[in-house]
């Protein structure tokens, strides 16, 4: 997974750009999956969100992550305000939600390895600390009046640029958890096939994961409410992306889109400069009004393209990036599903040849239902995303078969799907579950999902 590059370097013009995206082409075997997952954390005794200051607040929490794990503090105008190591990174989100960006690793087995690590350090410091981590796609509780705000400079500048876009984009950002991979791809051929595949099925991936039915102590009549959300959150940079489809579509054209979305802002000196909605194309110009006659480097590139929330996003890897955070069990299920689907040729083409022929009124359509919907969306054929999900889920489960990573019991990759076999199985989303619980057993309080979600550690077993 190629990420390196020279941050200094001078862009003359958009080839300078499309040649950043090529140089992500990777060899099929030094092919790696990145894994993030975002959480909520409170704390015990109020089940309130986490500050950032204080004896039990969130600083607390990353300096004694540093102090007992070896983590190394990442500051920003004097404040901690992430942890690195080992090419894994631990990252503060606008509301205080906690990020493990995981380091490319070659296997799933490595992955779940490298998650139940950061639990158990995690629940070890969280004790000292009378806090903890939930994982669910939507805060459950706390209006956004109640969300503390993160100490960092380009929080800032979306907290007043972003509800100019959308009238949920700061619930996006503060009351939101998602669970991504990241995957390589060999050729521009070998992205485009990647990129159309991932962003048709993305739909069908929300619902599988759909795991964020309540907001503020209600049911919101969603199964993924924080799709909902994506939904109005800004148009220029949300969502999916129909020119994917398009004959042609290549490096050239994704540089084409990121250089006509507005920026979100400029970095100098230490400090995120507002652009104030100024497309990339105008830096490259020389227009941009903040820095009159400056033009970019490949960092102010590099920058820009992390601003940009598509459904599936491309860098220098593609970052799938539609379904919501859930518990332990289910965090290796996401890479699992993609790496079977997309890192095997068989699999690739037998689910491409299920949706080829959908046209972009269809996918549009299944992208605007299927947070309410969820398995019961259906596609162009009259088919459910429950009936779908089978023949997908059977696809990557081939897949993984023929990869054939094994762990120390024999086990291959395709255990880490048994969670949504058992959803596909039972038509009942972990957004069911949670509901069936809160009008039965908790009598319609959300309070007991911060116990019952809490994050621990997960191993998969051999079936």
């Amino acid at each position: 997974m190629t990420t390196d590059h020279d941050a200094t370097e001078a862009v003359v013009n958009r080839d300078d750009l499309v040649t950043w995206l090529e140089a992500g082409c990777t060899p099929r075997d030094a092919w790696r999956i990145g894994t993030e997952h975002e959480k909520f954390g409170f704390h015990r005794d109020t089940l309130q969100p986490l500050e950032y200051d204080g004896p039990r607040g969130i600083r607390a929490m990353l300096e004694r992550m540093a102090e007992q794990f070896g983590w190394r503090l990442v500051y920003e105008k004097g404040l901690p305000i992430a942890l690195e190591r080992d090419g894994a990174g631990i990252t503060l989100e606008p509301g205080g939600q906690i990020e493990l960006s995981g380091a490319p690793l070659r296997t799933i087995h490595e992955t779940q390895t490298e998650i139940n690590t950061h639990l158990e350090q995690l629940a070890q410091v969280c004790r000292g600390l009378e806090m903890a981590f939930i994982g669910i796609g939507a805060q459950p509780r706390w209006p956004f009046e109640a969300i503390p705000w993160m100490p960092k400079g380009r929080y800032g500048v979306m907290q007043e640029y972003l509800p100019t876009r959308g009238d949920r984009a700061l619930d996006m950002m503060a009351r939101t958890c998602t669970v991504q991979a990241n995957l390589d791809f060999e050729s521009e051929a070998d992205m485009v096939r990647k990129f159309r595949l991932s962003l048709a099925i993305q739909p069908l991936v929300t619902a599988l994961f759909a795991n964020s039915p309540f907001m503020e102590g209600k049911s919101t009549g969603d199964l993924s409410h924080r799709a909902r959300i994506w939904h109005h959150t800004d148009p220029d940079r949300c969502g999916w992306l129909p020119f994917v489809f398009e004959e042609g579509f290549g490096f050239e054209r994704y540089v084409d889109y990121a250089l006509d979305v507005p920026m979100f802002f400029a970095y100098r000196d230490g400090r995120y400069i507002h652009a104030k909605g100024a497309p990339f194309r105008a830096f490259m110009e020389g227009r941009l009004p903040v820095l009159e006659g400056e033009r970019p480097t490949l960092d102010d590139w590099v920058l820009h393209l992390s601003t940009l929330f598509p459904d599936v996003r491309l860098k220098r890897y593609l970052e799938m990036r539609g379904a919501d955070v859930g518990n332990s069990s289910t965090l290796c299920a996401l890479p699992a599903l993609w790496k079977g689907l997309l890192h095997d040729d068989d699999a690739l083409e037998a689910v491409w040849e299920r949706v080829r022929d959908w046209q972009p009124e269809h996918r549009e359509r299944m992208h605007r239902e299927v947070p309410k919907r969820g398995l019961t969306t259906t596609t162009p054929g009259g088919e459910t995303f429950q009936e779908l999900a089978m023949t997908v889920l059977e696809a990557a489960r081939g897949g993984l078969h023929r990869i054939g990573c094994q762990n120390d019991d024999g086990c291959d990759e395709s255990i880490y799907l048994d969670p949504l076999f058992l959803t596909v199985e039972s038509g009942k989303t972990p957004a069911h579950r949670l509901l069936d619980a809160f009008e039965k057993r908790w009598n319609g309080s959300v309070d007991p999902v911060f116990q019952e979600e809490e994050f621990e550690s997960f191993i998969a077993r051999c079936t």
